[in-house]
């Protein structure tokens, strides 16, 4: 059985009073902490003396009243002085004769949380010996024996010394070894490198931000530790800081996936000579893609301010365009007249699709992330992309790396392969081609989507430009805006795409981040659902149920506010546009701030811009929805990783 702490203390304190010597410790406050029974019996204190809490200043008082020091000329004066030294926290040796005619030694040494401990030895004894050995040792000189004497203080001092150097010493090793613990538990390359281009120290993390490089790099030089990529994208920065230059830099490591930011600080000697750099190496991959993501949104967001009042006038002129030329189309024209009518008809209707095309571009739709069999979601993209090309082009379709579902917002992700394919199926022309999807995971960061083609690939001019909005080689026949809606989804999900050409063709490839979808489903809850639509309400309530949890429901804030009184709400679901004077949103901020902590989250019809959805207090989840999408927002919502 495991003593407890008060077993402990009387053990501590029955160990202390076998000490021949007396000992006590007082905190930083001076208070007394613990002492022995040696230490009461040596100054003859009464128990309240040595009660833990006494404070020093009434124990020298004591002391100097009861004639330990002698005759003290001004008491006060004398008790300030030794209150103030013993604030010093300085570790002593002392020898002292006693009133009562005994000599002790005191050792005081300062302990490291403050306070000090110290031991009091009679030593009458030893002193009488050297009394004795110099009356009795006449052949011996005076000189001898006061050196003989002088050594034996000074060993006794110098003991005490070493006490405090080994004190001193655990207490730097201590420090070291949690430093060192505390640089090994951080998630980023801690490191110093030589001028000669070797590594000094390292915290042991370089696996963790470059996968597949040794740990332990301490002796090896950068490059053979790097590998040739990363050291010859750190190499600039590395002269940099050679050259006294502190610099930060961030790149890109293909072989990995990895997004690195690397910080160097010269080390500089005191002279102002540098002996090296540290090094300090983070993995940001998650926070590039989320950046990229934001980034892309608020373009967006600007696209769709500076265009929705454009569009909105340019669709007025255009229904009116067709209304006179269908007027027109319906007269008795000349035939002439009449095709041009019916051009001018086809025309304005061409500016109608091309208006669809830059709403969902700059309008911007919501990212439904929902668990995703790619393969099945591969051969669903060959079996409607097949029927749009000719029998002289032949797609073929390869998914490697990727037999767990994963998180993508499947609609978005097949329109922009059917966009890709389309766009092979053009550039391949009338001639016999060979169009290839290919999907394959990077490391476990990213997922790669690429269309490779048999056509003449890109010219240099597309290769610049062909992610432009509005850029097209089809002449009138393009709208310009099938690459640019794959490129705006991939900057959405936090991806990216890459234009090249192979040895036969074109190669695009989407990629984007791998959110595998095998994370355990949140427990059962009990959830508060607000609804005021009826139809919405039961089907919402049906979606959760089969999900494992309980629901209550409620059509208006008021009445949430009500249920919400129960015990053992897990979760509030409510819809922004409420029946009432209060909305979802208001709700949230009045139920947190009558004490209700569980989670809570909103879905609603509205836009992203909508200022009521801009600013809610809480992840929004977009109507319509499924039962796949709402599970795949709860799952990452009560993970707290639901995508701004």
């Amino acid at each position: 059985m495991t003593p407890d702490h008060t077993d402990i203390a009387d053990f501590t304190q029955a160990g202390l009073n076998l000490i021949a010597q007396a000992l006590s410790i007082y905190d930083r406050d001076l208070r007394l902490v613990v002492s022995n029974r040696m230490f009461k019996e040596m100054f003859g204190f009464p128990d309240w003396m040595v009660t833990p809490g006494t404070h020093f200043e009434d124990t020298v008082r004591y002391l100097v009243t009861h004639g330990e020091y002698g005759d003290v000329a001004d008491p006060e004066g004398f008790i300030r002085d030794r209150v103030e030294q013993a604030r010093t926290f300085e570790p002593h040796y002392l020898e002292r004769s006693r009133a009562n005619g005994r000599i002790i030694s005191v050792e005081g040494s300062p302990l490291p949380q403050g306070g000090w401990v110290a031991v009091y030895t009679d030593i009458t004894s030893i002193k009488r010996q050297e009394d004795l050995l110099r009356a009795r040792s006449e052949e011996l000189s005076d000189q001898l024996l006061a050196h003989a004497e002088e050594l034996a203080r000074t060993n006794r001092a110098l003991a005490s010394a070493n006490a405090n150097l080994e004190e001193t010493k655990r207490q730097l090793t201590e420090a070291e070894a949690r430093i060192r613990l505390t640089a090994e538990m951080m998630p980023a390359h801690i490191a110093r490198i030589g001028l000669d281009g070797r590594y000094t120290y390292s915290n042991l993390r370089l696996a963790t931000v470059l996968p597949g490089r040794p740990s332990n790099v301490i002796g090896l030089g950068v490059r053979e530790a790097l590998g040739d990529e990363a050291f010859g994208l750190i190499r600039p920065s590395l002269e940099r800081a050679f050259r006294g230059e502190a610099n930060v830099t961030e790149f890109n490591h293909e072989g990995t996936g990895k997004r690195i930011r690397a910080a160097f600080t010269p080390d500089i000697a005191g002279n102002g000579k540098v002996r090296g750099t540290y090094v300090l190496s983070m993995d940001i991959t998650e926070e590039a893609q989320a950046r990229a993501a934001v980034m892309q949104t608020r373009k967006r967001e600007l696209a769709a301010q500076l265009t929705s009042g454009l569009a909105h006038d340019f669709a007025n002129l255009l229904t009116i365009i067709l209304g006179l030329q269908s007027r027109l189309d319906n007269m008795a024209l000349p035939a002439p007249a009449g095709e041009l009518a019916r051009a001018t008809i086809g025309a304005a209707r061409r500016g109608g699709a091309l208006l669809d095309r830059i709403a969902s571009i700059s309008g911007g739709r919501d990212m439904r992330l929902e668990p995703v069999e790619v393969a099945g979601l591969i051969a669903d993209t060959e079996a409607l992309a097949g029927p749009t090309l000719p029998e002289t082009i032949h797609l073929s379709t390869r998914v490697t790396g990727v037999g767990t579902p994963v998180l993508l917002d499947a609609g978005s992700v097949q329109d922009a392969l059917l966009n890709l394919i389309l766009n092979a199926k053009d550039a391949i022309g009338s001639a016999p081609g060979e169009i290839t999807l290919t999907v394959r995971t990077a490391g476990e960061t990213w997922l790669d989507f690429t269309v490779s083609d048999t056509g003449p690939g890109f010219d240099d001019n597309a290769l610049e430009h062909a992610l432009d909005p509005f850029f097209t080689t089809k002449g009138g026949e393009g709208s310009g805006l099938g690459l640019a809606m794959v490129y705006d989804h991939a900057k959405m999900a936090g991806g990216k795409v890459r234009l090249g050409n192979g040895d036969n063709g074109a190669i695009v490839t989407m990629r984007l981040p791998l959110r595998r979808a095998d994370k355990p489903a949140p427990p059962p809850r009990l959830v508060l659902l607000v609804e005021d639509e009826d139809t919405i309400r039961e089907s919402v309530r049906g979606m959760l149920t089969d999900l494992g949890h309980q629901v209550i429901e409620a059509t208006s804030a008021e009445e949430a506010a009500d249920l919400a009184r129960i015990d053992g709400i897990g979760l509030v679901l409510s819809d922004i546009m409420l029946e009432g004077a209060e909305t979802g949103d208001a709700l949230v901020a009045r139920l947190r701030a009558s004490g209700l902590t569980a989670p809570m989250c909103l879905m609603s019809s509205l836009p992203r811009t909508d200022p009521k959805r801009a600013g809610a207090p809480v992840p929004v989840l977009s109507k319509p929805f499924d039962a796949a999408e709402l599970a795949a927002f709860l799952a990452t919502f009560l993970t707290h990783e639901v995508p701004a």
